[in-house]
Order: C-alpha cells, then sequence, then structure tokens
C-alpha cells in the first residue's frame, strides 16, 4: 500500500522521527513523532503528519511541534499534537490545539473486589449502568441545574458537584487541578453554549465516550501499584467523557471569531484551521476565560458520572460505596491549554502548553502534584479501545525535559468512524467480544461499530512506545469486562 504522506522523516532513535524545517518554507521548528517502525507504518497512512509540521508555523512555538504515537488526523492540529508556546516571543493560543471536545478526560476508580468475587455480577452491572448512566447523542441527566447553578460549575468544577453531595473532597485532591482551572469567564460564554450544557451535567455522551468494569491483569511496577492500592486481579472502572455540548459550542464560537486574529495580527500559517491570537491579546484572553468555563463544566460532569456510578454499585451490592473501596485514583484531562514553567534557553519560562489528544505527565516532585503522588509521578490513564487493554502508567521527569510534559491519550483511530460503519457487522463484533468475555451495552449499532477494535491502533504498542521511550512508565495494565458506549 502506497503512503498517503510521503513527506520526510528522519530517524532520531528507536522511537522519535523528526520532519525537519527544511521541509516546508515558514516552519519556525521541526516537527517530531513518536512512534515504532511499525506504528510507523500505519501513521504514513494519514495526513497528519502534515498537521505536525504545518502546527511548526505558529508564532512562538518553542522546540518542536510533538506528535505523540496515537497521533491521527484532527481539526488544525493533529490529535495527538503538542505545541508550547513562548508567550514573551509572541507565543499564541489557538482553539485547534485544545480541540472540541475541551477537558475531554478520563478517570480510574479502584474498588476492593477481585475478579473471582464479581465475575458472576458483570452482566447486572452492565445493564444497571446502562440504565441509570444517560449516554448517547444529545443524551440528557437527571442532574438539571438553574442558570445561577451553571455558572457556578464553571467557576468551581468539580467542587460545584462535591458541595451538592455528589463527592467528597478527597476526590478532588485526585483531580488534574484539583477539579478546576482559575480564571474561567462566564461572560466570555455564548448564550448558545449556556442552553447546550443545561441539560447535560451527568451524561456519558457519545462517540468513543465509555464507562468501563475492567480487571487488573498485569502489574509493571510493583512499588508504584503498592502505593496506589493496586494488585493484580482487582477490579477498577474508568469512565471517559468531556464537556458535552457545552464545550463543543465554545470551541466552535471561538474557531470561527478567530479567524479574523489571522490578518489583525499577521500571522501566517498554511491551514486557517489553525486560527489563533497572540495570548496577550483580548480575543486570547476571551477563548482562555470561556475554554477554563468548559474545563471546569466537564470535571464537574466526571464528577456527576463517577457519583452515578458508585450509586449502582451500592444498588447492585447493598454497600456504601466507601465499604467497596471505590476511591478515585486520579483523573486526567486531553483536550486542553495550561500556562506551565520550563526551563527554556536556560531561563524559566511561563508557556502555553497546547495537549490535544495528550495526556499531562508530570514526573516525581513536580510542585503541582498532591503530596500523595509527589513520590511516584502524576498518575496517566491510557484508555485502549473495548477489545484490548487499557493501562495506568506515572510521569517522567524525562517527559518534563523532552515533552512539555506530555505522553499519549489513548490507541488513537486508524480506520474513520464512515470506514468503520462500511466495513465492520456489529452482529459479528458483538460475538467476537462475547467471546472474550466481554459484556456490551450501547445506544445504537452504529457507535458500536464506529468504536470497534479494528478501528483502532493497539494500545498495547502505542504504550510501548512512551514507555520505552521514557516519556511515561507503565504501572498496570487492566481488561475490559463490561463496557457501555455512549
Amino acid at each position: 500500500m502506497a503512503d498517503i504522506w510521503g513527506g520526510p522523516l528522519e530517524r532520531i532513535d528507536d522511537y522519535r522521527w523528526r520532519i525537519p524545517k527544511s521541509y516546508k518554507s515558514g516552519m519556525r521548528v521541526p516537527g517530531i513523532i513518536y512512534a515504532d517502525e511499525k506504528l510507523l507504518k500505519d501513521i504514513r497512512q494519514d495526513r497528519a503528519p502534515e498537521q505536525v509540521a504545518n502546527t511548526a508555523f505558529l508564532p512562538g512555538i518553542v522546540n518542536f511541534s510533538l506528535a505523540m504515537p496515537d497521533i491521527h488526523w484532527g481539526y488544525g492540529f493533529c490529535i495527538g499534537g503538542v505545541a508550547a508556546t513562548d508567550i514573551k516571543e509572541g507565543g499564541i493560543i489557538s482553539p485547534a490545539g485544545v480541540g472540541y471536545d475541551i477537558n475531554c478526560g478520563i478517570r480510574l476508580l479502584k474498588t476492593n473486589f477481585q475478579y473471582e468475587e464479581i465475575k458472576d455480577k458483570i452482566r447486572d452491572l452492565v445493564y444497571v449502568l446502562f440504565s441509570d448512566v444517560p449516554s448517547g447523542v444529545g443524551s440528557k441527566g437527571e442532574i438539571r441545574v438553574s442558570e445561577r447553578e451553571e455558572r457556578e460549575i464553571l467557576i468551581k468544577g468539580a467542587r460545584w458537584a462535591v458541595e451538592k453531595g455528589y463527592g467528597v473532597r478527597e476526590d478532588l485532591e485526585c483531580t488534574e487541578e484539583y477539579g478546576a482551572l482559575e480564571g474561567a469567564d462566564p461572560l466570555a460564554v455564548s448564550g448558545r453554549a449556556y442552553e447546550r450544557g443545561k441539560a447535560q451535567q451527568g451524561t456519558l455522551g457519545s462517540g468513543n465516550h465509555f464507562l468501563e468494569i475492567q480487571v487488573i491483569d498485569m502489574v509493571y511496577d510493583r512499588e508504584i501499584a503498592n502505593e496506589f492500592g493496586l494488585t493484580e486481579g482487582q477490579i477498577t472502572l474508568m469512565i471517559h467523557s468531556g464537556s458535552r455540548g457545552f464545550g463543543y459550542q465554545v470551541c466552535d464560537d471561538y474557531t470561527k471569531s478567530m479567524i479574523r486574529c489571522l490578518q489583525k495580527y499577521n500571522i501566517g500559517v498554511p491551514d486557517r484551521q489553525l486560527a489563533c491570537a497572540p495570548v496577550d491579546s483580548p480575543e486570547a484572553k476571551a477563548y482562555i476565560g470561556a475554554m477554563r468555563c468548559a474545563a471546569n463544566y466537564a470535571w464537574a460532569n466526571r464528577q456527576c458520572l463517577m457519583y452515578l456510578t458508585r450509586k449502582v454499585f451500592e444498588k447492585v451490592f447493598g454497600m456504601r460505596w466507601q465499604e467497596m473501596g471505590m476511591y478515585l485514583v486520579y483523573d486526567v484531562c486531553h483536550n486542553i491549554a495550561k500556562f506551565e514553567k520550563y526551563n527554556i534557553r536556560g531561563k524559566e519560562e511561563i508557556l502555553c502548553v497546547h495537549r490535544k489528544g495528550a495526556t499531562r505527565a508530570f514526573g516525581p516532585g513536580h510542585p503541582a502534584l498532591p503530596e500523595k503522588y509527589k513520590k511516584t509521578g502524576q498518575p496517566v490513564i491510557i484508555p485502549g479501545d473495548m477489545g484490548r487493554n487499557s493501562y495506568l502508567l506515572v510521569g517522567t521527569k524525562k517527559a518534563e525535559e523532552e515533552t512539555f510534559a506530555s505522553t499519549c491519550h489513548g490507541s488513537g483511530r486508524v480506520k474513520s468512524r464512515s470506514a468503520a460503519i462500511r466495513t465492520l457487522d456489529p452482529n459479528r463484533l458483538l460475538r467476537e467480544l462475547e467471546s472474550k468475555g466481554i459484556v456490551v451495552k450501547a445506544s445504537g449499532r452504529g457507535t458500536l461499530v464506529e468504536e470497534a477494535p479494528q478501528a483502532y491502533k493497539d494500545v498495547n504498542e502505542v504504550v510501548g512506545v512512551v514507555h520505552n521511550s521514557g516519556i511515561s512508565k507503565k504501572v498496570c495494565r487492566m481488561r475490559p469486562l463490561g463496557v457501555i458506549k455512549g
């Protein structure tokens, strides 16, 4: 099969490949893609490397335009893309570098259950979760909020949910940014975004969002696993969702309005989808305030989803969630822009770090981490597809030095949603999953085939690259038992 992307990729080492600055006139920095030779074949079957090169045109970009091994085509930026801009050097912020599902992210819960104890209850749990946790396109939840409460959510994030009784304070300590970004500006959000967000708190949504019951089937680092209270055979849960229609609308509003900034600020980019504005401009400040609102909405949403999940387990087992040990390990976001300090040219600078389909991966001792994770480094949660595995890793100092403390966020698509629907049979897929002991409930047959394992890269290979390259470190692997898809 001929490559779709035929541009230059220079080998740096076994896990890094460089797109040289000379590839396109106007690139300010080289591009670097993390991959091994096997994954590189899939990557060349997609035009995402061209987006890595295009991102290198952005004003103020520092060091490299980066892509993780789960790279695939996205809007403007590739999914799996990381780019940091220096504010002092005219650095920009771009809505395309965050994405439409602002703070799409994932949280991992542990339990006291071993697989043998509850293996006969998996089907019951899946059916009750599917019944009690709203999912699907345009899904609405029972957690309805007034306009005043919605504004509170945009400021407080997950803290709003905890204050309402949908969790405990310990949940906030185990959430990135403690569940809220400061500086959210509800006045920067459109009326349409408010309308779309009003009824979607505590809803899973559609597409690749999921709720999954898993079992730990491999432990790689027993010392860190012990620190987290995790052992082989233990039941865990993953919740993957984001800011729903609210975040989509925020991105849509600002992606359109920022196109005018390209001319206004004399910014030259090869793709209008990379519309952006200097971080210190009024347009950028408005977007940052609205983006933080959407991020906080997403953290509140995942907190509410965890509350509903705990309630289902209480219903099925007749015990309080605390007795079942259903504590949050961590919550990380995948689509965000953050202001973080890094050593650039021998000086500490504040950079605007875009992570689109990439996970923050702070190493041990980082000041932003809560005390309980300073020794181990930040937990990094990497979901796979519903037929293979997911992983828990930790961040490293090497990630802070090489990738602006970033790593992959999942397995990455190799087949578009429309191609998956055209080529895959939902009945056969269900039989295959059942034969592996995986119970699946989805709100539609289309969603099921869109999210089939065949539509994704093998997460084991993707995680192998980030582990072997040293930008994150494997702790344990989880196997799916029951999956709820939106």
